[in-house]
């Protein structure tokens, strides 16, 4: 279902709006800030909150509703949001990193990857980055299924241990998809993760912290449901259901977030300007965290049809109002929902953000009206 709503949302946006190309700008907040308003009302989420990032940085930031349904406390631009899948990305640009650092391969063989595990040979000639373009063959049905989310936040292994059993059930039998044919999994994300931790000796939280958080000023992130907002008070909680059934999820739940060893394909969380902080490395070559080379890596789809998937972004290649390629996923773990897309040509990128996993016509609405400012 995840799948199917980023399909829409990629083609909603390729015909978004395709009049003239104009240089992005700032434009006018409060066409934004009507913009917003306008969907808040239109679309009813629990709270919504937008942004605009140029080259420069965070340009305009917005926020509406309130942090639990039925409650008073506004939402604010402090609050951190859960981001869900668009945490791929990251892990992708984390192993983009070690590359750079010359500690990683992305032609490795999975034998130098994984070391002393099993590998079946129906995995000849795969590389990592089949697993982050979602080509390798893996069905999250097979690999992971309901057993390990029922069991796997009762786990006493240590969240790379974890990783690593199932790296090994994936790799010690042949794919059960299609290999070079597109397919969304989220264990391809934890093989990347369990790929960093073999390489680095650490978790792939410790890593992700080091590498990634701490040298761009992301000190909002965190992993799992956020508790708390970026000045260590109240923050929005997630969300389940839809209209008048929709119920507020404490944090402190266990499952108020998938399991933690999910983690490299989705648990990360963080505010609205840090989020724009990491989406400016894209407008910005690699913001010089990341070499040119890598970066662009980063941002092409991988071979063949289907879904145009690059490392961990759906990259459609010619975008009308973009001016070139476009960059745009969504994340939900069933109770947010982020949606982020960036046009690298037009130096410009857009935050959508909701703290209720019904919230996708929300952030997409959101995204129509932000993309349609460009050309007005």
């Amino acid at each position: 279902m995840m799948l199917d709503r980023r399909r829409l949302l990629a083609a909603g946006l390729v015909a978004a709006a395709t009049g003239r190309v104009s240089s992005a700008s700032a434009g006018d907040a409060a066409d934004y800030e009507a913009g917003l308003d306008s969907v808040f009302a239109e679309t009813q989420p629990v709270a919504l909150a937008g942004g605009v990032v140029t080259r420069e940085g965070l340009v305009w930031s917005g926020v509406r509703g309130v942090r639990r349904i039925g409650g008073t406390d506004p939402a604010t631009l402090n609050d951190r949001w859960h981001l869900g899948s668009n945490t791929k990305a990251m892990t992708a640009a984390l192993y983009g990193r070690l590359v750079d650092q010359g500690r990683a391969d992305w032609d490795a063989p999975l034998g130098d990857l994984f070391p002393g595990v099993r590998i079946d040979p129906a995995w000849d000639g795969t590389t990592i980055r089949d697993f982050m373009h979602h080509r390798a063959g893996v069905k999250d049905a097979d690999v992971l299924g309901m057993v390990f989310f029922m069991t796997a936040r009762g786990d006493p292994r240590s969240l790379p241990q974890q990783r690593q059993a199932v790296v090994e059930r994936m790799l010690g039998a042949a794919p059960t998809g299609t290999k070079g044919a597109f397919e969304y999994a989220n264990a391809n994300y934890m093989l990347v993760g369990a790929a960093i931790e073999r390489i680095t000796g650490q978790s792939w939280e410790q890593v992700i912290q080091a590498e990634l958080f701490a040298p761009l000023g992301l000190t909002s992130g965190g992993f799992g449901a956020p508790k708390t907002d970026t000045a260590g008070g109240a923050n929005v909680w997630g969300h389940r259901g839809e209209g008048a059934a929709r119920v507020a999820v404490d944090p402190a739940d266990p499952g108020a977030d998938n399991p933690p060893a999910l983690g490299p394909a989705g648990t990360a969380h963080m505010s609205l300007d840090d989020y724009a902080k990491w989406l400016r490395l894209f407008l910005t070559d690699g913001g010089g965290w990341l070499k040119p080379e890598t970066a662009a890596q980063l941002a092409t789809p991988g071979a063949g049809e289907g879904m145009p998937y690059a490392l961990g972004w759906i990259a459609p290649p010619q975008v009308p109002w973009a001016g070139g390629p476009v960059l745009t996923h969504d994340g939900s773990n069933t109770f947010w929902y982020a949606t982020a897309v960036v046009a690298p040509a037009r130096g410009v990128a857009f935050i959508g953000l909701s703290n209720q996993g019904a919230g996708q016509a929300a952030t997409t609405a959101l995204m129509r009206k932000l993309v349609g400012r460009l050309n007005a």
